[in-house]
């Protein structure tokens, strides 16, 4: 296996986003789309990756933590020159080079590897480029082949009518070796329409040294590109379509599919049921056979076998359902772990609490994990009966099988097997109440009669 290098172009300015963010940190299914680029580049074990940039530069550079070298594109003269920028980072460099675009984020590794082994096939081509044949060809370059191999590269400000009628797409992501790729480009010039640097001539300029180049075919999805709100948008429901069919044909039921929304972590296992119009976020883990009901949304949370889920319930990171726990209606939970068996079936505010087995909490129970400068823990133990309307005031223990009389403030631990009831004396005034309404009714018949 040669080694393999990744050029990921990311220096255009993204205009048509009208954002201060940079276009390819943009996020689909809760991961900036360079990001998920990353993650497909990642799995072939490269050698190096070279991300070229230019405005906003830093905003990248913060999100790659390290994690990928930069090459700076000032001024933006097209995609070969913004290439030609990583060469001094790939001094040196004798394997393989990807050719790839921030804003194009789901290639496949498998489609890589194909374009890797094309390029290392018997016959050698001098580059091959990922093309793909949409329904409608739009402005995109144009690839002329026969079989698998160029006879021709077209931009489409540039092509002939005969040319713009081939369906085959240039995709602008390349697999070629280190020694030709910027050999190659330093022969490109920028005699075109745009009078810029084109990489897809670097293909061309192969061709009329005799050499050959060839094609590997893409689905459309793996490689649309992003540039405008609307396009983004219209990705991530392209993504959330796949994802939610994958779902379904690995053991999950999804009710109404089109009204759930994944991260493109979340991970549901088999006879999960999913009711409408959930949202997972990021880092959540659902077991078999558990429930998820209407209107939740879940984030950085695992849910065990066997548990129940809302309806409007909200689990924030560090929630933690165990086996058959359940949360129901208007409860919330932040790193809070709800022991097995254990139920909050409505209006409840658990954070910063570890729940026993077996426990009930009662309606209304909050646990107030904070003083306004610091975060405090809540232990209920296994079994405990937590009346309703409780607030629980931590840091603070309530024993296993204790009970909590509802409407209670706890602020002092609780033994095992103890009650504690924290209520102001009730106070009974007979004929009170009917005194009040006699003095009330007369009053506003002398205000009506004024």
């Amino acid at each position: 296996m040669r080694e393999i290098a990744a050029i990921i172009l990311a220096a255009g300015k993204g205009t048509r986003m009208k954002s201060d963010t940079h276009k390819v940190l943009h996020p689909i299914a809760c991961r900036p789309m360079l990001l998920h680029l990353l993650d497909s580049v990642n799995a072939l074990a490269p050698a190096h990756k070279v991300v070229v940039v230019g405005d906003k530069a830093e905003q990248i550079e913060a999100a790659l933590d390290g994690s990928a070298a930069l090459a700076v594109q000032n001024p933006q003269l097209g995609t070969g020159h913004a290439v030609q920028q990583a060469e001094t980072a790939l001094a040196g460099f004798t394997g393989d080079v990807l050719i790839l675009y921030g804003d194009v984020p789901f290639v496949r590794s498998e489609t890589m590897r194909t374009m890797l082994d094309r390029l290392n096939a018997a016959d050698a081509p001098g580059a091959v480029v990922l093309t793909f044949q949409p329904d409608d060809p739009l402005a995109y370059g144009r690839v002329l082949t026969e079989g698998d191999r160029i006879v021709k590269m077209v931009e489409h400000k540039d092509a002939s009518e005969a040319e713009r009628a081939c369906g085959r797409c240039n995709s602008g992501l390349m697999a070629v070796r280190a020694a030709d790729l910027f050999a190659l480009l330093a022969r490109v010039g920028n005699d075109n329409a745009a009078g810029e640097y084109y990489l897809p001539d670097i293909v061309n300029i192969a061709l009329a040294d005799g050499r050959h180049a060839a094609v590997v075919d893409a689905d459309p999805f793996e490689v649309a590109g992003i540039n405008s709100r609307a396009e983004l948008a219209a990705m991530e429901r392209a993504w959330q379509d796949r994802r939610r069919a994958q779902a379904m044909a690995d053991g999950a039921s999804l009710i109404a599919p089109e009204t759930v929304w994944f991260a493109h972590d979340t991970v549901l296992g088999r006879d999960v049921t999913v009711e409408p119009n959930v949202v997972f976020g990021p880092g959540v883990t659902v077991a078999d056979s558990a429930a998820i009901h209407a209107f939740c949304h879940i984030e950085g949370a695992r849910i065990g076998p066997g548990c129940s889920v809302g309806p409007f319930a909200r689990l924030r990171p560090g929630a933690v359902l165990e086996d058959k726990a359940k949360v129901g209606n208007f409860v919330e939970m932040k790193q809070a772990v709800l022991g097995p068996g254990a139920k909050a079936n409505h209006l409840t505010y658990l954070g910063d609490a570890q729940v026993g087995a077996g426990a009930n909490i009662g309606a209304g129970t909050i646990t107030c994990n904070y003083d306004g400068y610091f975060k405090h823990r809540t232990v209920i133990g296994e079994r405990a009966f937590i009346g309703s309307n409780s607030a629980l005031i931590a840091p603070v223990t309530i024993g296993a099988d204790a009970i909590v009389a509802a409407g209670s403030a706890v602020s002092r631990d609780v033994g095992a097997g103890e009650l504690r009831m924290v209520r102001a004396p009730q106070l009974v005034k007979e004929g009170w109440a009917d005194r009040f309404h006699d003095a009330m009714k007369k009053k506003k018949a002398e205000k009506k009669g004024r």
